[in-house]
């Protein structure tokens, strides 16, 4: 797995984690039963953490194999992700399994709080996305200490 795969796993499955502990932790206090909300609380965690992983994964692997198509790949993947809470959100709605107010609650904290990291390392991070020495100014692309000097 490439590195920055690696840090926005950590850096936003960590925080997500800590966002759904701290949701679910009110929640066993505060929404009654205390039981039911503590269910709620960690099947929603688990399933956002779970949902983003696969996504991030599958959009490393189409980084490295046809970067061209990375953005529509991760806005697509985005949605589906999104959409795919909201199914669950509604499929859950009327479950006596567990609260189903403490699951939405932390589906959205979590949704947050992985968005907000993710965006910070993407930020934070540099990456070379340009060649040097292949701009305007070197129309051939090759860079400037890798060409034959005319000497005449």
């Amino acid at each position: 797995m490439a590195s920055l795969d690696v840090k926005i796993l950590g850096g936003a499955g960590v925080p997500a984690l800590i966002a759904g502990a701290a949701c679910t932790l009110i929640a066993a206090f505060v929404a009654p039963p205390a039981g039911k909300a503590v269910i709620g609380g960690v099947f929603a965690t688990i399933v956002v953490i779970a949902f983003f992983s696969v996504g991030q994964v599958v959009l490393g692997r189409t980084l490295r194999n046809n970067p061209q198509i990375a953005m529509s790949v991760a806005l697509v993947i985005y949605l589906a992700k999104i959409g795919v809470l909201f199914v669950l959100i509604l499929l859950f709605a009327d479950t006596d399994l567990f609260n189903t107010k403490v699951f939405a609650l932390t589906i959205v904290v979590c949704t947050i709080v992985w968005t907000i990291s993710e965006v910070v390392i993407f930020a934070r991070t540099k990456a070379l996305t340009i060649v040097p020495g292949s701009g305007p100014g070197n129309p051939d692309g090759i860079p400037d200490g890798n060409r034959e000097k005319d000497h005449s």
